[in-house]
């Protein structure tokens, strides 16, 4: 735990007390503050009242004494409205934070130069991550990785110098950190996500640049520049003297880090040099994990991580969980469980990634369905349909893709096993990436994943991938 030291001896209100807001009240109360939580359900009421803690109803107490309102990232801060309690906070004149900006305020007091890797972005952050927490371990660091990937922030160990901390942000956990200064900010793409708690997308791109903008003297902002609003993040923070390294998948650039061929390859002063090889590793395979490895490679050299210790990081990545992650494989057939592939668009990463295609979706669907895959179908050899989404995605495949309604996923991995074998072809993929979310059958994709991954592994004559 992170103690919290720069509220001791003052009255703090927190509201939200799942996970990290549970979390920031143990730490405020550690560093000697006096905790008022609260929250509109009434089940995490209790559990902070069983932990210790004062509890009350906020729009029943006196502001007066509060120095600040600690906010969990769930609580909505502008949009559709602000939540009642950031209401009372600003007619009271308390500012309102997160646990991200706890974490930031302890770092300045006393470790302001321990490492500190913070990462954003619309897609890939939680693959990203993973990977720079794998390499700054096999690189010697004592590494604490959490935030929004997992673990609370406040519940890691303090920052000091030989300690990393590889923290993952969503743009709510940064709009409540106005002094979010990372020696190393990554902000991988911006596309349209969260316009419900952010207005516009232009606002949550804004909130996104914040994490980059902040980047401390002498640290580093990464950014993807595959898409427009990060290219034009770039070059603001380029005309405000910041150290910037550009990524990209899609284009060789003459300065920055770019993908060509399944190497990394850093461009610079007119040189370009290779400084890591991607061909052959399963768990970085496909565009979008190319984009995460070129950003993670970019974090090592910002650390001053050699290209050897780089290139051995990469190569040791087992991937993120249930997320194109290799369980298992019997002769040609490769078994891959995407099973956080909740939406189409996450779907599409995973379907790129190969050519064999035994696809198993299906679940609890959302808008748009699957109409938005079609240029992928000629990738899938058939598909096996499960949960309520089964019917509405047999009549989005109709003759173009083979397909069978399995209902359930042990039915499915069946079938698909069978059908993969029984093809003949020398890279057969059974791909589990539902493009739906899990509601209908499992409480969440993460039950999902390790089903399907007991499901392939009791299959006779299934090994290991290494």
């Amino acid at each position: 735990m992170i103690p919290v030291t720069s509220f001791a001896g003052k009255t703090v209100a927190v509201f939200g007390l799942g996970g990290s807001g549970l979390a920031s009240c143990h730490a405020l109360k550690a560093g000697g503050a006096e905790v008022i939580a609260a929250d509109d359900n009434a089940e995490n009421v209790a559990k902070a009242t069983q932990a210790g803690f004062i509890t009350a109803d906020l729009r029943n107490v006196s502001w007066a004494n509060f120095a600040a309102l600690v906010l969990a990232p769930g609580v909505p801060l502008t949009h559709p409205v602000p939540h009642w309690s950031v209401l009372k906070a600003r007619e009271a004149g308390v500012e309102v934070i997160g646990d991200i900006e706890l974490f930031c305020r302890e770092r300045r007091r006393h470790a302001p130069d321990a490492p500190f890797v913070a990462i954003t972005g619309t897609n890939g952050k939680s693959t990203t991550t993973a990977l720079i927490a794998h390499l700054t371990k096999v690189a010697g660091y004592d590494t604490q990785m959490g935030g929004n990937i997992g673990t609370a922030i406040l519940s890691l160990e303090p920052p000091r110098m030989g300690r990393v901390h590889v923290i993952e942000m969503s743009s709510y956990q940064i709009d409540l950190a106005p002094s979010l200064d990372p020696s190393v900010g990554i902000l991988l793409n911006v596309s349209e996500d969260h316009i419900d708690r952010h207005g516009t997308i232009e606002h949550y791109a804004a909130v996104k640049e914040r994490l980059v903008a902040g980047v401390q003297g002498g640290g580093t902002s990464i950014v993807g520049v595959d898409d427009g609003f990060c290219r034009d993040i770039a070059d603001r923070l380029d005309r405000a003297g910041k150290n910037v390294v550009r990524i990209s998948v899609k284009n060789p650039l003459a300065s920055g880090i770019y993908v060509e061929h399944g190497t990394i390859v850093r461009a610079a002063g007119g040189a370009h040099s290779e400084i890591a090889a991607l061909g052959g590793i399963g768990s970085l395979r496909g565009q979008h994990n190319a984009q995460n490895a070129a950003c993670a490679a970019a974090v090592a050299l910002a650390m001053g991580i050699s290209q050897d210790v780089l290139q051995n990081g990469l190569r040791s990545f087992p991937g993120l969980a249930h997320r194109m992650e290799q369980v298992g494989r019997r002769g040609n057939v490769l078994f891959v469980n995407d099973s956080k592939g909740t939406n189409a668009d996450a779907t599409a990463h995973a379907l790129s990634s190969f050519a064999d295609i035994f696809w198993i979706a299906g679940g609890k669907p959302k808008a748009g369905g699957i109409t938005s895959l079609t240029g992928f179908f000629p990738r899938i050899r058939k598909a096996y349909l499960i949960g309520e989404a089964a019917q509405e995605f047999s009549g989005t495949l109709g003759t173009q893709v083979g397909h069978e309604i399995s209902q359930t996923l042990d039915v499915a991995v069946e079938h698909a096993a069978r059908d993969a074998e029984a093809s003949g072809l020398t890279d057969a993929v059974v791909l589990l990436s539902p493009a739906c979310a899990s509601f209908d059958q499992y409480r969440n994709f993460e039950i999902r994943g390790t089903k399907f991954r007991e499901l392939v592994q009791a299959l006779p004559g299934v090994q290991p991938v290494v």
